[in-house]
């Protein structure tokens, strides 16, 4: 087979997607398998240099069975959108490929038919013996299926896809199985690219698909345009990208495949341990100058390819681009934006390195028991500011998501009063002015552990008693203690939100949020009470943070499991593995009661019942216990 196949490339723009895997070039007339070419690898590909089509080989796929002939394995490698494996009608079926050679695998797409996976599981394996889980669905629902590996170390001659259940009475039925990746640069004693499918290593980035692992992977557009795999950073300038070439490298050059969004300033940087780092190079006062004058409208622009070649080789094992300043656009003229940066492909030239570089095993879970951390069951004569932090709009935060509150610091907004904590909302007609400007029409009551506790992994658990109304929006969650630090910010300190309520009386959410899941698009669920159960009664509502995953339950019912491997796998960056505090609010109105009640006067998301409600009185969310344990 080819160093890049692809698994169903009938079309060449699919083909430049990523570096493919599971196809081979049209066999020979006898129908052997071809032998595995080697010219690619010598010479890095782009779009214009992959083949149009591929043809299958149908003795490199297997299954458990089939539901007849018409539908066996290799259906689902054929290249044709029309046809289809479907497998016998067990949960426990499954189907599998054999690549040839053992290649790094950067991503699997699954394109189900209507009888799909609800649960099931995508493994790799280097003899078809032993395997190694590196997706697992739980809760499938059909469709198209993009299963993206990084941060994983996914290696392997063969990948297979392992049923758990069925989602019909039918088996699973697949129209399309892809596989994407590469064979792995070796150590070289001559002049090559060492970074080919090498594991590669950032900061933030914007989502599953703009991966770092996509800087390597061998691909980039003969144009510097589209959206073929790349990595692309969050939107904050001190981003960076880099490889691990396997073993210390003599490096001589490094060419750097910009998308539009390039930086106008970098530094070119190594390492030998991957903490301590050297500038081994950044363009001139006068190549930042012209860089930074070329301004485009984002349609219009193009990008750029950098070629480096160091005067002195340098020496090192980790080689990585760091951003200074991102590229302006015109968006559209006068107007100027920036976005963050955006790389098609990063090579490493010189002699060294090694085939075994491999991405770290992840975190596991903890195990032992869980202890008591942190308690309160506001028992005291006040709030205990020994354990909370009040926060204050125009001092500890400003004002957000187009709320109407002013949180303030007084007894009347924050309070105990028989056991509880008391969160009461208040309504003055434009009384309220806060520091650095600003008047508001209500106040309310926020509090958290933020320098008083920040910890990472536990169970995060509180009983709650909510008010019911359009637009109240009570809130039990936690938020990553960076967010302050400009270089982090939201979402990438990461939002845990244990409990929100907007005013139905019969359900709350949970939600994660993060880069590439923020905001509307959080990984989130809602849950009703079950029994006509009401939000104004006493619940408890809580989380349990491990490196693997969150749990969250209401009253110990699960609700919502999302897994750090999922969520990598198909959304983001997992940033949930630092330290959070505890947050306890009551907001009103604002986006996320608007998107819902679609009010818009006489605020935004809180009509005027519910501001004669305010101003009535009695507004209030109560707090009986607040508990961390931890492992």
């Amino acid at each position: 087979m080819p160093s890049r196949t692809t698994l169903l490339a009938t079309t060449a723009a699919l083909v430049a997607l990523s570096a493919p895997l599971a196809f081979a070039a049209p066999p020979p007339a006898s129908g052997a398998v071809p032998a595995k070419a080697a010219a690619v690898a010598a010479a890095p590909w782009n779009a214009d240099q992959a083949a149009a089509s591929y043809a299958i080989s149908p003795a490199r796929v297997t299954s458990s069975g089939s539901e007849n002939p018409d539908v066996g394995p290799g259906k689902a490698f054929d290249g044709n959108a029309a046809t289809r494996w479907g497998s016998n009608f067990a949960d426990n079926a499954w189907i599998q490929v054999d690549l040839g050679s053992s290649l790094r695998i950067n991503q699997v797409k699954l394109e189900w038919e209507a009888a799909y996976g609800k649960q099931y599981v995508l493994e790799v394996s280097k003899d078809g013996t032993n395997w190694t889980n590196f997706y697992t669905e739980t809760d499938g629902t059909g469709g198209t299926v993009t299963a993206h590996t990084y941060p994983q170390e996914v290696t392997g001659r063969y990948v297979r896809l392992r049923g758990v259940q069925r989602a019909t009475a039918w088996g699973y039925s697949l129209f399309s199985f892809q596989v994407y990746g590469g064979d792995v640069a070796p150590a070289s004693t001559t002049r090559t690219n060492l970074a080919l499918n090498h594991p590669a290593y950032g900061n933030l980035y914007q989502h599953a698909g703009n991966s770092p692992a996509y800087v390597t992977d061998g691909g980039w557009p003969a144009d510097l345009k589209g959206d073929q795999t790349r990595w692309a950073s969050d939107w904050n300038v001190d981003r960076w990208v880099g490889v691990d070439l396997g073993a210390s490298s003599r490096i001589e050059a490094v060419d750097l495949y910009w998308e539009a969004a390039y930086a106008v300033d970098y530094e070119l940087q190594v390492s030998d341990d991957n903490r301590t780092w050297r500038t081994v190079y950044r363009p001139s006062a006068a190549d930042v100058a012209a860089r930074r004058a070329d301004i485009k409208a984002p349609g219009e622009a193009a990008g750029r390819r950098d070629t480096i070649n160091l005067p002195t080789p340098a020496t090192g094992r980790y080689v990585r681009m760091l951003g200074k300043e991102r590229r302006s656009f015109y968006n559209p003229a006068p107007a100027t934006a920036q976005f963050g940066y955006s790389l098609y492909e990063f090579q490493v030239w010189g002699t060294g390195g090694s085939a075994n570089a491999a991405y770290p095993a992840l975190p596991k879970n903890s195990t032992g028991a869980y202890r008591t951390t942190f308690f309160d069951d506001f028992t005291g004569s006040g709030l205990d500011r020994n354990k909370w932090r009040v926060v204050r709009t125009g001092q500890e935060m400003g004002s957000v998501n187009g709320e109407s509150q002013a949180y303030v610091d007084s007894a009347n907004n924050i309070r105990t009063e028989n056991g509880t904590l008391v969160l009461e909302s208040k309504y003055c007609k434009g009384c309220t002015t806060v520091p650095g400007g600003g008047t508001y029409d209500f106040t309310s009551g926020r509090i958290d552990t933020n320098t008083k506790f920040d910890f990472t992994y536990g169970k995060v658990s509180a009983r709650l008693k909510l008010p019911v109304g359009d637009g109240f929006w009570p809130a039990f969650w936690l938020l990553g203690s960076d967010v302050d630090n400009p270089s982090v910010s939201w979402p990438g300190s990461g939002e845990t939100d244990i409990m929100e309520n907007i005013g139905y009386g019969d359900w709350t959410s949970t939600a994660l949020h993060g880069p590439g899941y923020s905001a509307d698009g959080n990984i989130g669920k809602t849950q009703t009470f079950p029994g006509g159960g009401r939000v104004d009664q006493w619940h408890t509502y809580a989380v349990e943070w491990q490196p693997e995953g969150m749990r969250f339950t209401v009253d110990d019912r699960v609700v919502q499991e999302t897994s750090r491997q999922k969520l990598e796998s198909t959304r983001g960056k997992w940033v949930f593995d630092h330290n959070q505090y505890v947050i306890l609010n009551l907001a009103l109105g604002g986006a996320y009661p608007a998107g819902w009640n679609k009010v818009t006067q006489p605020y935004w998301g809180l009509p005027q019942s519910s501001v004669d409600r305010v101003a009535q009185g009695g507004i209030k969310a109560e707090v009986d216990w607040v508990r961390v344990e931890q492992k």
